[in-house]
């Protein structure tokens, strides 16, 4: 079977491709990115092609393929929510209609816990019932959502096209460091401090609390995907939830208490300064997300996840103290002093 994978040199993406790439009744994997990386894996080839509107036809990058895998995403600018929606939704809706018009069987899209619509008051956590209508102060949590929606008509629609989202937790490994740290962090943030006992403390804002799993589990579960007679929409998370408490102890670091309400003003201040990119109201979307319950995953995908949440993002500060990345534009390893 030939795949195709778009968003293929990112944290995700190149988890996927190498993981599709392994895969014994994989044939070929096409990795299709807006730059070409140097980054070389047995058994897939690259593409440049771009999702935006107005790019060239994705049709015939598709033609062949029994499964498109569609990764594709750009978490910024946050200050223009027209240019992400432009690239995330109008561009998601071409790879949607390029595997229609090009006869693709299986359409696995990359959904995500942000498009989970704030969780029950009593923690508990939800399967793949609980409504999608994301959070709508935060550009990532709306633009989920939004595609949640348009996939429901699509589906009903092309009833023969096998349609699969993934819904995972927060994606951590040690290459996506820097390219996380631009993205979320910016330029101001000290990552080579980043390290148990050089960090004091770290701020603990009440409630919050977060799911991760490590992005090659996340990988496997994709490629099962691919490979298994599956369809409809699975949670991807390992264990244990993790909170502000769980990230000190990994830093060796202690927490001070600060109102959820004067966090979010700081962000605001910095956000509008731009000091930094993450804008407020993804604070406001993380504390309100759901706990997701993966039970689906196991049973149908065959899939467990082999490490730790705790472990996943150990990994992740440690290449954050590094600057560790990859071979590819996106994951591109931080410069010293940098």
């Amino acid at each position: 079977m030939r795949v195709v994978v778009t968003g293929a040199t990112g944290n995700a993406g190149t988890g996927v491709v190498r993981a599709l790439a392994a895969d014994r009744t994989v044939t070929d994997v096409l990795g299709i990115a807006r730059r070409l990386p140097d980054l070389r894996i047995p058994g897939v080839r690259w593409a440049a092609a771009d999702i935006d509107p107005g790019r060239e036809d994705l049709t015939g990058l598709f033609a062949g393929a029994g499964a498109v895998v569609h990764l594709a995403w750009k978490f910024q600018p946050t200050h223009d929510p027209v240019a992400t929606w432009r690239t995330n939704v109008l561009g998601s809706i071409r790879v949607f209609e390029a595997c229609a018009r090009a006869g693709v069987r299986t359409l696995v899209h990359a959904s995500s816990v942000g498009a989970y619509s704030p969780g029950p008051a009593d923690g508990r956590p939800v399967d793949e019932s609980w409504p999608t209508h994301g959070w709508p102060g935060a550009a990532y949590t709306r633009e989920k959502a939004y595609l949640e929606r348009y996939l429901d008509g699509f589906q009903l629609a092309h009833p023969d096209i096998r349609l699969v989202r993934m819904r995972p937790a927060f994606l951590f490994k040690e290459e996506s460091a820097s390219e996380q740290r631009r993205i979320f962090g910016g330029p101001l943030l000290p990552w080579r401090l980043i390290r148990p006992g050089l960090l004091p403390a770290l701020p603990a804002v009440p409630g919050l609390r977060f799911q991760a799993l490590h992005t090659d589990d996340a990988a496997r579960a994709y490629r099962a995907a691919v490979v298994r007679p599956v369809h409809g929409p699975f949670n991807l998370v390992a264990d244990p939830v993790l909170d502000t408490a769980a990230l000190a102890a990994l830093l060796h670091a202690r927490t001070v208490p600060i109102p959820a309400g004067a966090a979010r003003a700081a962000l605001a201040a910095a956000w509008r300064m731009h000091l930094v990119p993450v804008a407020p109201g993804l604070l406001d979307a993380v504390l309100r997300l759901p706990l997701l319950d993966a039970g689906r995953a196991r049973e149908q995908l065959g899939w467990e996840p082999s490490t730790t949440a705790t472990e996943a993002v150990a990994a992740f500060l440690e290449g954050l103290r590094r600057g560790a990345g990859a071979d590819t534009p996106p994951l591109a390893p931080a410069r010293a002093g940098a």
